[in-house]
């Protein structure tokens, strides 16, 4: 897939119902890092799975096919909300994982998650979501790549819990994501850059806390 229009397309959900309805496309996929090149981050960045019986709360922000919400469920994560605007997937995994229990998996598109209260989660999770949603030049992003960054980062920061922490995977560079990012002072934002794997991109996990 090439050229901005082309890119455009992997924020419409029409897209991603037909990639999931092809008989190729069965099973799981991990985008960016698979879970264990990922695992040392996580552990350090994750609350304790219970601590004096409070169990966190997880969103994935555009799960897909991921097994990320599996892989923390037996770490004991044991309440997590798996959201995707395509509703292929989400029929798909809630069949495959219903033995989870646990784990909710809904249809929302995450620059409108009217599906969740004000400050209900401890820790949201994207992995490639946003990335989805930028084309067009990075160094100054057309309008619709503002809207749509701006909607879903408003409502990640509606849905997180005071001190609620944002994790964030891209290959983008930080100097391009960051503006698109900083919400009238609402994180504090930490670039880690993970170790790179032979052959890969540059890859970096920003972690955002909600200030009080």
């Amino acid at each position: 897939m090439s050229g901005s229009r082309s890119l455009h397309e992997l924020s419409q959900p029409e897209y991603w119902n037909t990639r999931y309805s092809r008989s190729d496309d069965d099973g799981t996929f991990e985008w960016f890092k698979s879970f264990k090149a990922l695992s040392s981050f996580f552990e350090k960045r994750l609350p304790n799975p219970s601590i004096e019986g409070k169990i966190p709360r997880i969103l994935h922000l555009g799960c897909g096919n991921s097994t990320l919400p599996i892989d923390l469920y037996n770490l004991g994560y044991k309440s997590q909300a798996c959201v995707d605007f395509s509703e292929v997937v989400i029929k798909s995994m809630a069949e495959c994982y219903m033995q989870n229990r646990g784990i909710e998996w809904k249809v929302a598109d995450v620059r409108s998650m009217m599906e969740f209260a004000n400050d209900e989660f401890d820790v949201a999770i994207d992995k490639g979501t946003l990335d989805s949603m930028l084309h067009g030049s990075l160094w100054d992003p057309p309008e619709d790549v503002r809207r749509d960054t701006g909607s879903y980062l408003d409502q990640v920061a509606r849905v997180l819990r005071k001190e609620g922490r944002f994790l964030y995977i891209t290959y983008q560079q930080p100097h391009f994501i960051i503006p698109l990012l900083e919400r009238n002072d609402t994180w504090r934002i930490e670039v880690i850059e993970l170790t790179k794997e032979a052959g890969s991109f540059d890859y970096f996990g920003f972690v955002m806390d909600k200030k009080l």
